[in-house]
């Protein structure tokens, strides 16, 4: 074995590939070279199914093409994988687009061979006036753009904190969409309504897939790449487009389903649900390294019945992408006013001792019990962080662990606190060495409303 304490690495060159280079000055002064594979000194610890030895295969020149350059060094470890899902998935949504399609346009042409059922509809005598068709047209038409962007201004936040359930809201609503395009050929007397519809609700999956999906894509870059990520992603986009519009006119080029009505809405719908198993697992195999409020419910939840933290890999995969917060338990309500505070403790002497009891915290945490369940309420101080609301969900998974009856509320809250004192640093410890990043919890602190103590009680 060579004295590596007697070498001197005077130069490491470094290839896209992830592979390296070692220059070597050993002692006789005589310079060696080491070609080293890209191993567990990078990130990609917790295993990604898609090393990159299985595309050794791929020349270079389509890997080039389709992947960033630097790959897999240059992107997070499940780029690949989600890639591959994301495909086939583009595929089926392109088919399904051509289904659609193909039924507005047999709708259209049904009403050009009758010109005078066209020009009523057209000019809206029948089931709509000619008012109500250009005020419905008008709505629709800032709804899906102005109206959408101006609500995306006011929640844009809610993109960063949980980009997978926004993507796949997207696609459920762009699903309802399309049944509305579907339905004009049952019902071509209301052409125009339901297309509107159809119009609408896909203009609201695009509000809803744009800005989660850049999420996404910020996700992939941690080279600083996002514009590499985005061109390659397109790519793959024009790739599954082509093979998806293809494979779509083969479907309708069958006799079966271009005289047939309920077989082409049948295999519509057959692929369309193929397509939303498809989008679900891609965005399972995603790992996001930051804590949203779901996440933290995970690791605490964990911490305080098992002692240990999940790493960021497992905590993905449990992780329920179309569960609403409002139906986990316990049942968290975050900003909630000093009125509301107060009223669930309305003794003066049990108000002073729960200020007492917070002294130290960013926040106030009241409990009230709902049947076999307790209800959470959270109240703000002024300098509330995340750090604050992460401490003030430990404390309210610990509560509904340990909730013993309402006959002593003050007493549960103040052990509830002595726990979260004493177990709250192991628990940012186990996250750290887990491989959270403690500077990305997207746990926002409500602005609605923020207590400041001017005295102390």
């Amino acid at each position: 074995m060579v004295n590596q304490c007697r070498h001197l690495v005077i130069l490491v060159e470094r290839y896209d590939n992830g592979t390296a280079k070692r220059y070597i000055l050993d002692e006789d002064i005589q310079i060696q070279t080491f070609l080293e594979e890209q191993g567990s000194k990078t990130e990609r610890a917790q295993g990604s199914s898609f090393p990159d030895k299985q595309l050794s295969w791929l020349p270079d020149t389509v890997k080039d093409f389709i992947l960033p350059a630097g790959f897999p060094g240059s992107v997070s470890e499940d780029y690949l994988e989600y890639m591959l899902l994301q495909f086939p998935t583009n595929v089926t949504a392109w088919i399904c687009h051509t289904l659609v399609t193909s039924s507005l346009l047999k709708v259209n042409q049904n009403l050009i061979r009758d010109p005078t059922k066209f020009l009523f509809i057209a000019v809206g005598i029948g089931s709509f006036s000619a008012t109500t068709a250009a005020a419905s047209a008008a709505a629709i038409r800032w709804v899906s753009k102005d109206g959408i962007g101006a609500v995306g201004g006011r929640f844009g936040n809610l993109f960063d904190d949980d980009p997978k359930q926004w993507r796949m809201y997207a696609d459920l609503i762009g699903s309802a969409g399309s049944i509305f395009d579907l339905s004009t050929q049952l019902y071509p007397a209301y052409f125009l309504p339901l297309a509107s519809l159809g119009n609408l609700a896909k203009a609201v999956a695009r509000g809803l897939k744009d800005p989660s999906f850049r999420v996404i894509q910020n996700h992939f870059a941690i080279a600083g790449n996002l514009g590499e990520i985005a061109a390659k992603e397109e790519v793959w986009e024009v790739a599954a487009q082509l093979l998806g519009l293809a494979l779509g006119i083969e479907v309708l080029t069958s006799p079966v389903v271009a005289k047939s009505y309920p077989v082409l809405v049948f295999t519509w719908m057959s692929i369309r649900i193929l397509h939303l198993w498809l989008r679900y697992q891609s965005l399972s195999v995603l790992r996001f390294k930051s804590i949203n409020l779901k996440r933290a419910r995970i690791l605490v939840k964990s911490h305080i019945l098992h002692s240990v933290v999940p790493g960021y890999a497992d905590c993905n995969r449990k992780e329920r992408i179309l569960s609403w917060q409002s139906f986990l338990k316990p049942r968290i309500i975050f900003g909630v006013s000093l009125e509301e505070l107060i009223s669930c403790q309305k003794s003066v002497s049990k108000v002073r001792t729960l200020l007492k009891f917070y002294s130290k915290e960013k926040y106030i945490l009241v409990v009230k019990e709902k049947g076999r369940d307790i209800e959470v309420f959270v109240a703000f101080k002024v300098g509330a962080t995340s750090i604050s609301v992460l401490r003030s969900v430990w404390q309210s998974y610990w509560l509904q662990e340990n909730w013993c009856g309402s006959d002593d509320i003050l007493v549960q809250l103040e052990q509830s606190l002595l726990e979260l004192e004493k177990s709250f640093g192991d628990f940012t410890q186990q996250i750290e060495s887990a491989g959270w990043d403690l500077q990305k919890i997207n746990l926002k602190v409500p602005k609605q409303h923020s207590i400041e103590e001017v005295n102390s009680v």
